[in-house]
């Protein structure tokens, strides 16, 4: 039998016959249960029925993502053996995760993790199949720094296939801020690819500290000996160069 509800106005019946369109069915559901003071439940708001699906269909991504926070909240304040355990935890987690946002919120959480099992995560996340993830990864390594992230990030910038994953590589070297970067931005300048020469000149100047313009050609002179001073471009200078 076709489920009924109990207090649905007579008057507006024929109007749910006329109704063709489900969105405007919807619109006249909720208006008429507010008018007509209906104690039946809107379907989305019930409680039981929202238990029943979660333990049937587990939890949505945006849940598992807080959760994941959460959880590595609390393991980071625990410490010691505590953090230790929920990083293999999360390491197991990636393996069985299907939705790129979800494993790439492991590989963010992950870098805050000082264990083996989260640097495996975030070493992993850099050869990830889905481009939200590696760039994640990136992230990951600019939070932990040091020349092992520079090493990591270098290799991702060389061998990804994806442009955006590459000129994200390359800012990311950038923002470590570590002069260990400087032979791999100076080998971005040889790239044919104009948008990658401008994101490594951007990246040096994080790198050196220093702003020589955008000239590819003296970012070159300098990458080849970065002990040098570097020219000295005077306003003067700059106004004959532009016209």
């Amino acid at each position: 039998m076709p489920h009924r509800l109990p207090c649905w106005p007579a008057t507006v019946r024929p109007l749910l016959i006329l109704t063709k369109s489900p969105r405007c069915l919807l619109a006249l559901l909720v208006v008429v249960l507010a008018v007509s003071g209906c104690a039946v439940p809107l379907p989305w708001k019930d409680a039981q029925q929202l238990a029943v699906e979660r333990e049937r269909y587990g939890l949505t991504a945006d849940q598992r993502i807080n959760e994941i926070r959460k959880q590595a909240k609390a393991a980071r304040a625990a410490g010691g053996s505590e953090q230790a355990a929920y990083a293999k935890e999360l390491a197991g987690e990636t393996l069985a995760e299907h939705d790129p946002r979800v494993r790439a919120e492991i590989v963010s959480v992950a870098a805050g993790l000082d264990e083996p099992a989260a640097r495996a995560i975030c070493v992993g996340g850099l050869d990830d199949p889905d481009a939200t993830v590696r760039t994640a990864a990136c992230d990951a390594w600019v939070e932990i720094g040091g020349e092992e992230a520079v090493r990591h990030i270098a290799h991702r910038y060389r061998s990804d296939e994806d442009i955006d994953v590459r000129l994200y590589a390359i800012r990311s070297l950038g923002k470590l801020g570590d002069a260990s970067a400087v032979p791999v931005l100076a080998e971005a300048l040889e790239a044919p690819d104009p948008a990658v020469q401008y994101r490594a000149v951007a990246s040096l100047k994080e790198v050196s500290g220093r702003d020589f313009g955008n000239d590819v050609n003296v970012w070159r002179e300098w990458a080849a000996d970065p002990q040098s001073v570097g020219p000295s471009w005077s306003l003067a200078e700059t106004w004959r160069k532009l016209f």
